[in-house]
Formats: C-alpha cells, structure tokens, sequence
C-alpha cells in the first residue's frame, strides 16, 4: 500500500511529529507497505531515506520551519498515486492533502498531535486570544468535515476536538515509540555530557520555547534545590529561549546546577536518559508527549503537573509523581523523588512496565486497520 504522509515539516527539524512520522514511516516500510513523507523546505538537503518528498517553501524567521503554498510538480505527481492521505498538522500540508484526496477521491485520516486550543496565541499573535480561539475552532470544523477519519493522540486530545464540535469520526491511538531502544540502551557516562557524577539528575527533553513553561521548571528545580543541594536539572534540546534560560538560571544562583545540554539527534536520547535519575517536565500544553513516553521506556519516573495530556501517561504513584499546577508542588514533588530510594525503585518498575502500551508497531497496526476500512469503504462506494 501505498501511503502519503503530509506534514508541515519534517527531518533535520527536530520535534515529537516529526520523529513519531520518521517511526512510523519505518515501521510501515518493515511491514511490507510504501510510505511515503510529503513535506516543505530543505529541497537541497540529500536524504538518505527513501521516498521523502520536499517542495519549496519560504523560511519562517529563523525558526527552521518552512511555509509552503502548493507541492512541487514532482510531487504532486507522486501524491497521486498514494492509495490513502494522512496529514499530520491542519493548515498548510493539511489543506494541500484535504484538497488532493477530494480530487482523487483517496481517504483522508488526520492525526491531531498539538493542543491547537491553548497554543492558539503562539499561532496568531496578532488577535486578541478569544479570537484566535475561535479562528482555529472555525478552521479545524472546517478542515474535518473532509476527513474520513481523525486520530487523536490522547483523551485531552480528543476533549479540544470535541470542544471544537468537530464531526469527522474520532479514534484515540497513542504516539508510538522503539521500545527496545531504550530499554535496553547502553548506559553513557555523565562526564560525557559535563554532569555531575554523583548528583541526583532531574532531566528535560523537548523544544526550549516559551509553550513548554520552562521558567516554571526552573522555580519548581530551585525550590527542590534548596531541600536536595546536590541535584541537577539538564535540559536538552534547542530553542528561542536557551540564552534566557542560562540567565535565569543565574539569578536563582542555580548556574552550576542547571545544565542546558542543547539538541540531540533522536538516536542519542536513549545514552541521555541513562545518565538521569528522573523524567521532569512543567509544561501545561501537550497532547500525548513522545519525550514522557521514552523516559518510562527507559524506566525512568517521570514528575509533572496534573493536568490533560500529562495526567494520561504520568499515573501519580505508578510510574511518576503529578504536582497541582504550581512550580513549588512540582518542586516538592521532586525533591521527595530524590530522597526516597524505596519510592524511585517503585516507580522505576512501574515507568517499564506502563511503557509496554506505546509500542510502535502496536501503534502502526492500528492506524493500518483503519487505512484498509476506509479504503474499502471507498472503493464500495
């Protein structure tokens, strides 16, 4: 079979869709199926992947995403032979697709990755917040009344969509992630990464931009600092906000405590995650993070705040602790991590095993079920 996926971007850029695309793709690949990835920019960039389709795209500031208006003629031609669309975000790549399988009569499936609703301000900057709501409610009706199927990631997920009274049909399929790979990494040195040996390494994964809420992270490691001196917080990966960051860090007398390691390929997080101790996150607007899901993989107890995305995959006293939105919560949270050996090893056993659930190729099953029904179902008529 033949699958097109469609996504506003895609590798070198690093971020939860574009990796949970690259897995996908592999997974479809080993399972006898032809995906390919339909994406903009990077058109001189040599991909050692097969079956990666750029078109041109303008550069959006310096954020390494591209905007595009239209495929290549190349790979418009292509697309045509996909046997089924999948989009990954609804705006550019979406809208391209939605348009594609009206003209081919190919299904659509949509996987619904980001909380559009709270990250409505950080899309259109420009409008008040209430109308920038309301713009992305508009358009996501809009955008699934073409869609044959929608996968949303998580419950929270599927709550937005139906807050915004979407009426394509809804099913809840997890992200995915190798397990093996990080179950079974070989443990790295922390010198390898300039940390401290014998602290106690709380660690963040993801983009260091102002949606993660990674100054409340920072309030939550201060007040854990002051109960447990000898810990750590590193955070890895890049953005807007690194140099800011640092200087905070400074200013809560935290700089030869807090670690910004910068970005990894995805390959390389497994050897990080050896050298932490705990999986920590404040961020308040996820739908189904890849990065929770990797730690548990890596028996790692993961802390964050109670609210939806996060509460779905952390369970309080399972697999990691769940804090009341406030970074002094968090912060005791994690400093009661770090003192209590009995309640880490407890928590380690139950971040491996709650981890068996996301699966790859359980997740990759899945979506194919539902890429056979709608094929027949449009070949019926």
């Amino acid at each position: 079979m033949r699958i097109g996926h469609f996504t506003d971007s895609y590798l070198p850029i690093v971020n939860g869709v574009s990796t949970l695309i690259h897995l996908l793709k592999r997974t479809l690949e080993t399972l006898g199926h032809e995906p390919y990835v339909f994406t903009f920019g990077y058109t001189d960039r040599i991909d050692t992947e097969p079956n990666v389709v750029r078109s041109h795209g303008w550069p959006i500031g310096r954020t390494g995403y591209y905007a595009g208006l239209t495929t290549s003629r190349r790979a418009g031609s292509i697309a045509q032979t996909m046997a089924v669309l999948h989009a990954h975000h609804p705006f550019q790549s979406g809208a391209l697709a939605a348009r594609l399988s009206r003209r081919t009569n190919k299904p659509l499936v949509f996987t619904n990755h980001t909380r559009y609703d709270l990250y409505a301000r950080h899309y259109l900057p420009f409008l008040p917040e209430p109308a920038a709501r309301a713009f992305i409610g508009m358009w996501m009706r809009r955008f699934a009344r073409r869609c044959d199927l929608i996968i949303a990631v998580s419950a929270s997920a599927k709550s937005m969509l139906d807050s915004f009274r979407v009426t394509a049909p809804i099913e809840i399929i997890p992200n995915g992630i190798e397990l093996d790979r990080f179950a079974r990494a070989v443990s790295a040195s922390r010198s390898d990464f300039g940390l401290p040996p014998d602290a106690f390494v709380f660690m963040y994964v993801g983009r260091l931009g102002p949606e993660k809420n990674l100054f409340a992270l920072l309030e939550a490691f201060a007040h854990a600092a002051q109960r447990i001196p000898n810990t750590a917080l590193a955070l890895v990966g890049g953005g807007p906000l690194e140099t800011t960051l640092r200087d905070r860090a400074r200013e809560l007398h935290l700089a030869d405590q807090v670690h910004l390691l910068g970005a990894f390929p995805n390959e390389r997080i497994p050897s990080l995650l050896s050298v932490a101790n705990a999986f920590v996150t404040a961020s308040v607007t996820e739908g189904h993070p890849m990065t929770i899901v990797e730690a548990l993989a890596a028996s790692r107890p993961a802390l964050g705040f109670d609210v939806p995305g996060i509460h779905e995959t952390i369970i309080d006293g399972e697999n990691g602790l769940l804090a009341r939105p406030d970074p002094a919560a968090l912060g005791e949270g994690m400093a009661r991590l770090a003192a209590d050996a009995e309640l880490r090893a407890r928590l380690s056993d139950g971040a491996r095993r709650s981890a068996q659930q996301y699966g790859i190729e359980t997740t990759a099953r899945r979506i194919l079920d539902h890429y056979e029904r709608l094929i027949r179902e449009k070949m019926a008529g």
